[in-house]
């Protein structure tokens, strides 16, 4: 009877404990949060409304020169000497430059015949085009399609190389720098570069090359990307109101203002002579363009945008394709960062403006303080002021900012303004996915020379996406987790509820969207088939 009574009394005495337990955790908290806490925060809030200005100055600088250059009419042509080329029937096609057209691949299934083909549709004279395709494919069945596929061309009359190398060494950056060592590249004056889903127009030469024959200190001229499946699904379309901005602000300011912007490593020509001038191509990071062109600009080339010539190409359709570029986007440039900053400002051949352009403006400001307030302000720190309410964010830097910077990005899809909401979510889950990236380019930690090829599906994204949809269903949810999403998503939720119960604030709706955002990512549905309209 004793012992049927002790065992009853057991569940109160659980009680006791773990009311002491939460008790004694309370007072913990209590002790620590005033004299650590508060004023650790307040200085986090403080850093992240200094950056959060930072970001805002520069996005309202660059829409005020969007809109001078619009008013203004500053397009390339007007900007640089711009004539169409004519024949010259006393010299025949040798009055045209010859251009090299490089095409990088990976086991490349899917798209190989695509991109071979559109480059080969080239619009100029045979005998001053050579089309060189540099397959590092480790699959011999799609290594002999490639060729196979060269040598169909070859029999049309293109002149077509088939180059491979023995090892991956340096990646997409080692295998354009071998392109280059081959004897014939010695007579090319230009070398476009088109990745592997890319397709070119026919006129694509005729609308670039002017700008480098008529402007001696033109160093490279910039396509835009036109993206062929940016209605595929609602992931796509995220990243084509990111891309579209990209393209259409900070590449069009950086061309309209300083002739420099950040090489895209595909749909660009470039002079020889200035690629050769600035060292060539190096894979001392995971953005070999990007190196390049800090590297070219630095010598006192300029470059041209072009953002009426367009370029059609793939968006990745898959969560983890599009995570791994991100990885390498982010990581990439703050690497460079770290390894260049000295070297642009010790540089004598630019002037200083320049210099702060480049160290300030593209790199700090673009490349790491957008990637690192995005997450730390609006994914950890408002979140924390909800448990914390003695520390409080100012209106002006927890709305007005965002909302400016917000409205700002989404002006170039005017298409996608419905989906504005999902775009703030999901760039805020990604940002995560960035600022991890950023720190170990920053650090030069394990995976920042890390490079993964983005998939690319092709005509066969199809039957390809529908299948990985019906093998998604079967596998376990275990299988699919991204811990750090669902520990942030869990994090954002303890907020949203602590402030629905007390009341601290008036942030619990977006604490809650937010944090659903991170448990459907990290449980690997992001959404890659849901409908984008």
């Amino acid at each position: 009877m004793d012992r049927l009574t002790s065992t009853a009394r057991l569940p109160e005495s659980f009680q006791g404990t773990r009311d002491d337990i939460g008790g004694q955790m309370g007072m913990v908290w209590q002790q620590i949060k005033a004299p650590v806490i508060v004023p650790l925060l307040r200085l986090a809030v403080f850093l992240c409304l200094v950056m959060s200005v930072m970001l805002v100055v520069e996005k309202v600088y660059m829409a005020v020169v969007i809109v001078l250059v619009k008013l203004l009419g500053r397009r390339p042509e007007k900007r640089y000497k711009w004539e169409p080329m004519r024949d010259d029937l006393e010299v025949g096609s040798s009055a045209y430059p010859m251009v090299l057209v490089q095409i990088p691949m990976y086991n490349e299934k899917e798209v190989y015949q695509l991109s071979i083909g559109a480059a080969c549709g080239l619009s100029w004279p045979s005998d001053r085009i050579i089309i060189q395709v540099l397959d590092d494919s480790t699959d011999p069945v799609i290594k002999d399609l490639v060729e196979l596929e060269c040598q169909r061309w070859a029999s049309k009359g293109v002149d077509i190389k088939y180059e491979i190398r023995d090892n991956r060494n340096g990646y997409k950056a080692g295998a354009l720098k071998e392109g280059m060592k081959r004897s014939y590249v010695k007579h090319c004056d230009y070398v476009v570069i088109f990745d592997a889903d890319f397709q070119p127009e026919p006129d694509f030469l005729w609308r670039a090359i002017p700008f480098l024959i008529h402007n001696p200190d033109v160093g490279l001229v910039q396509a835009r990307w036109k993206f062929v499946n940016s209605d595929e699904c609602l992931m796509t379309r995220m990243q084509e109101m990111s891309l579209d901005y990209h393209f259409t602000v900070e590449q069009e300011v950086g061309s309209s203002t300083y002739a420099f912007f950040g090489f895209n490593g595909t749909a660009g020509v470039w002079r020889i002579a200035a690629l050769n001038e600035a060292g060539g191509w190096k894979d001392r990071t995971t953005v070999e363009d990007m190196d390049l062109a800090v590297r070219a600009s630095l010598k006192g080339w300029k470059f041209v945008f072009l953002g009426d010539l367009k370029v059609k190409n793939e968006l990745p359709s898959t969560f983890k394709a599009y995570r791994y570029q991100q990885h390498r986007w982010s990581c990439g440039p703050a690497n460079l960062f770290r390894k260049m900053v000295m070297e642009i400002k010790n540089n004598k051949k630019v002037g200083l403006w320049k210099k702060v352009h480049v160290i300030y403006s593209f790199f700090f400001v673009r490349k790491v303080v957008a990637h690192i307030v995005t997450f730390v302000f609006y994914c950890i720190v408002i979140p924390a002021t909800v448990l914390v309410p003695e520390v409080e964010i100012p209106k002006w830097g927890a709305v007005y900012i965002p909302s400016i910077i917000t409205l700002l990005n989404a002006v170039g899809t005017p298409r996608s303004l419905h989906l504005l909401v999902f775009w703030i979510l999901f760039e805020n889950v990604m940002s995560l996915h960035r600022t991890k990236a950023t720190f170990i380019g920053l650090l030069e930690a394990g995976r920042v020379n890390e490079w993964v090829v983005t998939e690319k599906l092709g005509d066969t994204k199809k039957p390809k996406m529908a299948a990985k949809a019906a093998r998604k269903l079967r596998i376990r949810i275990g299988d699919r987790l991204h811990l750090l999403e669902l520990w942030t998503g869990a994090y954002l939720f303890v907020c949203g509820c602590y402030d629905v119960a007390f009341g601290n604030s008036h942030f619990f709706i977006y604490l809650f969207l937010q944090a659903m955002a991170f448990f459907i990512v990290g449980f690997g549905y992001v959404g890659t088939f849901v409908p984008s309209t």
